[in-house]
């Protein structure tokens, strides 16, 4: 319905590896400034890791559309991330090829007072 409607919807999936989920829990763990996004449910999740891929891809593959694709970004990377999301939405934006719309007529014959 959304893109019917001429409305651009844009799926990512930020994909980080094991390893470096490890790596963010032990520096939250670590590092005081971070304790308040540790959860140790977090901890509870992760020995569920392989069932959480194994639903991911199924969602992947059975929700990404011509008209609603998910982009697959590696997320280990944060700069790099940040490039790819940013390079998809410009690229997403400029397929769509906005304009400005018409401009009221008769503008050229007015004067704005003092």
């Amino acid at each position: 319905m959304l893109t019917l409607n001429n409305i651009a919807v844009i799926k990512f999936f930020l994909h980080i590896s094991k390893d470096e989920q490890k790596r963010c829990l032990e520096s939250q763990l670590q590092d005081p400034d971070k304790h308040w996004k540790f959860s140790s449910n977090d901890l509870k999740e992760r020995v569920l890791w392989d069932d959480y891929q194994a639903a991911f891809e199924d969602m992947i593959n059975n929700c990404s559309t011509a008209h609603a694709p998910w982009y697959v970004v590696p997320a280990n990377n944060k700069w790099y991330r940040n490039l790819v999301v940013a390079r998809t939405i410009a690229d997403t934006i400029e397929a769509m090829n906005p304009q400005f719309p018409p401009a009221e007529k008769g503008l050229e014959n007015i004067v704005v007072p003092d």
